[in-house]
């Protein structure tokens, strides 16, 4: 049997008989009492088919190699979903179990949803759980065998908008005046998968506007498009689309990568695909599309993240 496709198997049954309880850590992002950006309303979580619509109090699951396997490296995943839902499942813990895989610590990070009424500035919200996440995994490194310098950030669609705005933007909004605030929340490499980028000519209008709100003001519009904030720091970015998206355009990837070119990135690589629509995942993958982890596994290994076997 073809090489590719007996793993591909093995890694479908895996991820087929896994379930979320495979999870071995829930880990809350916030102190108690400490939520920032918060009215301190009472609002109750709403889940439903695998689906995150509201949420409280952000959290994140840990997924840890077996210690034989573990490579040093992480990566905090950030689910996908229009900033609308988020789809943690598809889009999360099945990409930490493949990561597990690798010998990578994978943390799902489940980030407050901007329409949540409980917010007083919704734009803020995902990413401020994003900074404070990053810091919590770099903080624990030495006692859960993580490298400081391998920490990565993942997300798929509106979950890759949010890895591009914490890898461009230097602004710290996860302070609370606490140990945490003086370690950096920089990812130090970045994986999109069929990511919203920018707000511009080809935006996802689903995303912009409930990460924006209604009729949001050019400068706020500028400031969310991820391409426009690239800039010489930007970690080391895998961008992977397919042709035929028709629900987030592939200028996305195209317009970040072209950004990063600009800023003398020698690492980055943009993998378009003629095919996978909005629905590149880990199993299913239609043509040459099933080789996307692959592709990412070696680039991992290129930029020295994993070792070479």
């Amino acid at each position: 049997m073809n090489k590719h496709i007996y793993g591909a198997l093995l890694l479908g049954l895996f991820l087929i008989s896994a379930v979320p309880s495979f999870a071995q850590d829930k880990i809350m992002v916030w102190p108690e009492g400490e939520l920032p950006n918060s009215k301190g309303l009472a609002i109750e979580d709403s889940v439903e088919n695998d689906r995150i619509y509201l949420l409280k109090h952000p959290h994140m699951y840990a997924f840890h190699p077996a210690k034989e396997e573990n490579t040093g490296a992480a990566v905090l995943i950030f689910p996908g979903g229009g900033y609308n839902h988020l789809t943690y499942d598809l889009g999360g813990f099945q990409l930490a179990k493949w990561f597990n895989t690798l010998g990578v610590h994978a943390y799902v990070l489940n980030y407050r949803i901007p329409k949540s009424p409980d917010l007083i500035q919704r734009e803020i919200a995902p990413l401020q759980d994003a900074q404070r996440a990053i810091r919590i995994i770099r903080s624990n490194a030495n006692e859960w065998g993580i490298d400081p310098n391998k920490i990565g950030a993942m997300g798929t669609s509106a979950g890759g908008h949010l890895t591009a705005t914490i890898g461009t933007f230097a602004e710290d909004y996860a302070s609370i005046g606490d140990t945490l605030d003086s370690i950096s929340f920089v990812p130090n490499f970045m994986i999109m998968i069929s990511p919203v980028i920018t707000f511009g000519e080809f935006a996802h209008e689903g995303s912009k506007h409930n990460l924006l709100g209604e009729n949001p003001s050019k400068e706020l519009v500028q400031k969310f498009s991820a391409e426009l904030q690239v800039n010489d720091q930007t970690p080391p970015s895998l961008l992977i689309h397919a042709a035929n998206d028709r629900s987030v355009h592939p200028m996305n990837s195209m317009l970040f990568y072209e950004a990063l070119l600009e800023h003398g990135s020698t690492e980055s690589s943009l993998h378009i695909f003629p095919q996978g629509g909005h629905s590149i995942g880990m199993i299913g993958n239609p043509g040459s599309t099933e080789y996307w982890t692959d592709l990412g596994e070696e680039w991992l290994k290129e930029t020295g993240f994993l070792e070479f076997n």
